[in-house]
């Protein structure tokens, strides 16, 4: 086993993390040929690397009648290996427009991060030919550029944890020998022989026919894979570029500044926006949808498209990511501080505000009160708060969020933009939002 290639492979792709001093490794054990085969290599570079620290997780998905038995079967493998062992188990809810598939996806990510030691590396087990699949199955469905690029060797997760897959240029072949070779035992998931699902069916009736007409088709397919890979590395530093041109301090885009650009860079810096408050993108005809009415609304449009996680509205020539807010109810303040439903704290101070209430008076933090009236200080007369959040160019999703401080049934201040100026103390106390 030290002397073969896959193990070389590995311990090469490696080498990397462990000369910056990550020697945690978790092995995402699955049962199949491909993970099963990874743990061994990896007990192998233990032996080989005394400081490195291996351990595996499996995660139960509860999808097939043979989770448990395969779940055994990895927590046995691990016992033999003298290799820590954890088990997960998921339950995957089927939501619309969303495959389930993506969701089992992302439940197992999650178990994996959330079971994985501190500082850990997740390593995959994908392999050449889960790369092949995957590349036609993004060109089936019409992915551009990044879609194409398939599946990166390194991919990190939100919280910022690694995931790799050292055995993407491996064959599955090759991977199936090295098992038989060294008799290691692996389990056969009944699912993939289904040629309803559409990797099986490119893995058992088109891959095979490929291979078999064009000599090396699955590392030409790697390489255009790479090239792809490194194509889009390059786009997203331009797109990157563009992008820090056209946001402001809070991550609004300049809708001015885009429309100087071609509709192609539009494009990318729109998704590059999107990005970096959602991990779902939206479809060609939602882009362009954003894009049209973001560049041909009037300066005064209250424009709102609902995506899957989030809102995009447009307000004062930017366009803003909004995600659902918690709903504030009235509360009675009776104490110097008050945690909001939302986790801001409301704190009282002293000083140039309003004066103190009388003892008659109740003093009430509201949310969402358009037609109470107020005279701010510094302002001309007395109107409806709305007609202040209008003046004061308040974005209308933040408007339900401003705490309203009352006295009794009178608004007294407008926390972070008004003070009544009926009720101004110098001396007096003022309320703020942390």
């Amino acid at each position: 086993m030290h002397t073969s290639a896959i193990y070389q492979q590995l311990k090469k792709s490696l080498n990397s993390y462990i000369e910056q001093g990550n020697t945690a490794f978790t092995v995402a054990l699955s049962g199949g040929v491909d993970s099963v085969v990874l743990l061994h290599l990896m007990r192998t570079l233990k032996v080989d690397n005394p400081a490195i620290n291996v351990s595996a997780i499996y995660v139960h998905h509860g999808l097939s009648q043979y989770a448990d038995d395969w779940q055994h079967f990895c927590k046995n493998v691990c016992i033999e290996l003298n290799v820590p062992f954890e088990a997960a188990k998921v339950v995957i809810e089927q939501q619309s427009r969303t495959s389930l598939e993506a969701q089992a996806r992302d439940a197992r990510y999650k178990a994996l991060d959330e079971l994985s030691p501190q500082g850990s590396i997740i390593l995959l087990g994908q392999h050449l030919n889960d790369q092949v699949e995957t590349f036609l199955l993004r060109l089936k469905r019409g992915s551009g550029l990044k879609g194409l690029g398939s599946m990166y060797k390194e991919r990190f997760l939100q919280s910022g944890r690694i995931c790799f897959r050292p055995l993407l240029n491996v064959a599955r072949s090759d991977i199936e020998a090295f098992a038989t070779q060294f008799s290691i035992s692996h389990i056969t998931d009944d699912s993939n022989t289904d040629e309803s699902f559409d990797r099986n069916f490119l893995r058992s009736k088109i891959v095979p026919v490929l291979a078999e007409r064009f000599n090396g088709f699955e590392q030409c397919t790697a390489r255009s894979i790479k090239l792809l890979q490194q194509q889009q590395t390059l786009l997203d530093e331009y797109t990157q570029l563009d992008l820090n041109k056209c946001i402001n301090e809070h991550q609004a885009l300049c809708i001015g500044k885009i429309s100087e650009y071609s509709a192609a860079r539009i494009a990318n810096i729109v998704r590059a926006w999107l990005a970096l408050f959602t991990q779902v993108m939206p479809s060609q005809k939602q882009l362009e949808q954003i894009i049209n009415q973001a560049m041909c609304a009037k300066n005064d449009a209250q424009m709102r498209i609902d995506l899957l996680d989030g809102q995009i509205r447009r307000h004062q020539g930017y366009l803003y990511f909004v995600t659902p807010s918690e709903v504030l109810t009235d509360i009675e303040l009776n104490h110097s501080q008050l945690k909001l439903a939302d986790g801001r704290l409301l704190i009282k101070s002293t000083g140039c505000g309003v004066r103190p209430p009388h003892a008659n008076e109740q003093v009430v933090v509201r949310f969402d009160c358009n037609s109470a009236r107020i005279k701010p200080l510094k302002k001309p007369g007395s109107n409806t708060v709305k007609h202040w959040f209008k003046d004061a160019k308040i974005a209308p999703w933040l408007r339900a969020s401003v705490p309203l401080i009352f006295y009794n049934d009178e608004l007294v201040q407008v926390v972070g933009y008004f003070i009544s100026a009926k009720h101004i103390d110098k001396n007096g106390i003022f309320w703020e939002c942390k």
